[in-house]
């Protein structure tokens, strides 16, 4: 078998069995490691004149992904943390060929030596309650894309649900026993149960007498019923911001969109006095660490925290190293 052969062998492998098979990963990280090796293998085309097909796993060394990755940023206009998604997917794939094809370990360790770009971590968004509640106000509930536009923002701000999950949430998964709850199919296939307030469980309840579907329907269809896809539940959402600026004008000045929505619940579960704990189990979030992030956006928590504090009374005297050692690293 030529190298070319054998490279694109590799890669069939690595997304027919590796992925699908052994890892049996979602559609979604299948999907977004395709996109990466098709703008991978178009660049290598374009800076070597081979066709994808005639590649082979020498043409993808370090200096040739590493060019790949400052095109993705220059030419393409990523960013950093985009960047850092392909070259997740790229490491995946040599991990793969490590095992399977050890005598290429060397241009393997040198592709995984590649590190990430450290990114910036912007201030995290959200929206009042009086924003929130203007945008669910804006919804013609008289009407049956009025009904199903309030039933779903409604419970999007209820669970702090991702996108995905409630575009592709069935009306069997809601629950109006006592508590209501709705289980949410989560990313990396996590369940998870979030209860309904009364009201979100009174408005959904309505709003499937309206859809008159089965349980395996979806909850919130398309007037085709079919599944709204991301653009429609994001314009969706802002077709009422842009309804709710008149009560709310200082929205105009945020970014609002469906994951937006999330970081409200969770500030507003903060803010409520709920454990961060919690907040990560009912976002779903797989560490803490991701939820610390509500905490350090939290302006009022911070504040309340201040004026906890009691002003030191006195002047304080400036430390003094008592040791020529510790003299020295205070002068560092």
């Amino acid at each position: 078998m030529t190298g070319s052969a054998r490279f694109s062998s590799l890669v069939q492998c690595f997304f027919t069995k590796h992925l699908c098979e052994h890892k049996q990963v979602s559609p979604r990280t299948v999907t977004a490691y395709r996109d990466t090796f098709r703008l991978l293998f178009t660049f290598m085309q374009k800076q070597t004149g081979k066709t994808p097909s005639s590649l082979e796993l020498s043409d993808l060394d370090a200096p040739a992904v590493l060019s790949f990755l400052e095109h993705l940023e220059s030419e393409r206009s990523n960013h950093a943390r985009s960047r850092n998604v392909r070259l997740c997917a790229i490491r995946s794939f040599f991990k793969f060929v490590s095992v399977r094809e050890p005598e290429h370990l060397i241009v393997v360790n040198r592709v995984l030596a590649i590190p990430n770009k450290r990114t910036s971590r912007p201030l995290m968004t959200f929206l009042t309650r009086s924003e929130m509640d203007a945008i669910l106000a804006t919804t013609d509930r008289q009407t049956w894309l009025g009904s199903r536009d309030h039933a779903l923002l409604l419970t999007m701000y209820n669970t702090g649900a991702r996108s995905s999950e409630l575009t592709q949430l069935r009306c069997g998964q809601v629950s109006f026993g006592s508590p209501a709850l709705v289980q949410l199919h989560g990313k990396g296939r996590k369940d998870r149960v979030v209860p309904l307030w009364p009201q979100t469980a009174k408005v959904l309840r309505k709003w499937f007498e309206v859809l008159k579907a089965d349980e395996k329907a979806l909850a919130f269809p398309s007037v085709r019923k079919t599944a709204l896809s991301a653009d429609a539940l994001d314009g969706l959402l802002k077709r009422a911001v842009e309804k709710a600026l008149p009560a709310c004008p200082d929205m105009a000045n945020k970014r609002v969109t469906p994951h937006v929505l999330r970081h409200t619940t969770a500030m507003h579960l903060l803010q409520s006095g709920v454990d961060i704990a919690v907040i990560a189990l009912w976002l779903g979030h797989e560490s803490i660490e991701t939820t610390h992030g509500y905490v350090e956006a939290d302006l009022e928590l911070k504040q309340r925290a201040l004026d906890k504090l009691t002003p030191a009374s006195g002047k304080v005297s400036r430390f003094k190293a008592d040791d020529s050692l510790l003299e020295f690293l205070a002068g560092i």
